[in-house]
């Protein structure tokens, strides 16, 4: 069964395609985007035939992630605390960060979009 994120995602992603929103210029507006359907599933799951909604504020954050951000990344280059992120290639061609798993192609093509924050960076090595 398909989770609320994807579907979520899924619409965001068409709502940028068909209004011309570039995610990485304009924040503002994709973060209205994704408030606006997170919003709209959480009243249309609440009919039911809908995966329920824990809490729209964590999905819109996961959302943005996606969209905007460096998906799977985001939650580490958000905090603070964090200054470096090493990523080693796996021989089966799945990189691992923490708790992270994403394809290792999703993520050279991801960290090639600037990382915000002084002095951080990402840096993907191959073993």
């Amino acid at each position: 069964m398909v989770d609320a994120v994807t579907i979520v995602e899924g619409e965001v992603r068409e709502l940028i395609r068909r209004r011309g929103v570039d995610p990485s210029r304009d924040v503002v507006d994709v973060r209205r985007l994704v408030e606006e359907a997170v919003a709209d599933y959480d009243a249309r799951s609440l009919s039911g035939g809908l995966p329920p909604l824990a809490d729209p504020n964590a999905m819109v954050k996961t959302v943005l992630d996606v969209v905007a951000g460096l998906g799977p990344l985001q939650q580490y280059l958000d905090d603070p605390r964090v200054e470096e992120v090493w990523i080693n290639e796996r021989p089966t061609g799945w990189s691992r960060l923490l708790t992270s798993c994403w394809p290792y192609g999703g993520v050279r093509r991801r960290s090639a979009t600037r990382v915000p924050g002084p002095q951080r960076s990402t840096d993907a090595a191959r073993r």
